[in-house]
């Protein structure tokens, strides 16, 4: 499937759906996980000195950079070099960021970027430009025609990745030569099934996913 193919395949009153549905939804969690966010603000605060929230450059829809929006889950003093890979058990993670990323709590924020337009709720994830650069070409253009999203078929396939990640031997030569290959085969065939009923799907199968059994951070 061409660059092309895809635009085509998703025409404008579609795309126009779709970010209604993103600004109205995203507006409305920002509403009603206002307490939640203010919650988790101050236990970060209290857990661990530095700021709430933490932001990163990542690629977004055509190659735009943006500044993805989470919680803070690691220590802000981190050893020149370190990888942009987290792992389970990584000793930069806070208490209270162990617990966020456990129930992914640590992504909520992401609805800012989905309200201003930078995200979708639903998408292929947005990766920081060091590993987009080895996406091969063609692969690279199809993903990035579509905004970034905050959950996708990869997120789901993938949600203990960081568990996964740490039972190698090398966490980084394993994302890029096995897990990203797989993640971005999910977000091409997200890109080919794109519909909004679809989108509506995937926001329930990762609620679904999240609320079943706990999983080891």
């Amino acid at each position: 499937m061409s660059v092309d193919a895809a635009r085509a395949k998703r025409g404008g009153a579609a795309l126009g759906c779709k970010r209604a549905f993103d600004f109205v939804s995203s507006l409305l969690g920002l509403v009603l996980l206002a307490p939640l966010f203010l919650i988790v603000g101050i236990v970060i605060k209290l857990d661990s000195p530095g700021p709430v929230f933490f932001r990163q450059t990542r690629v977004g829809r055509y190659g735009s950079m943006f500044r993805i929006c989470k919680f803070r889950t690691m220590c802000t003093v981190q050893r020149e070099g370190s990888p942009q890979i987290t792992v389970a058990g990584d000793s930069r993670i806070t208490r209270a960021g162990e617990y966020l990323r456990k129930y992914k709590l640590d992504e909520l924020p992401q609805l800012f970027n989905v309200l201003c337009g930078e995200m979708s709720l639903v998408g292929p994830r947005p990766e920081v430009p060091k590993y987009v650069a080895l996406y091969p070409p063609d692969s690279r253009d199809i993903v990035l025609s579509v905004r970034p999203g905050i959950t996708d078929l990869a997120a789901i396939e993938f949600l203990d990745e960081t568990a996964l990640l740490a039972q190698a031997a090398d966490p980084e030569l394993y994302y890029v030569e096995r897990v990203m290959p797989l993640k971005l085969e999910l977000y091409l065939r997200y890109v080919r099934e794109w519909s909004l009923m679809h989108d509506i799907q995937l926001i329930f199968k990762t609620l679904a996913k999240l609320a079943g059994p706990t999983k080891a951070v």
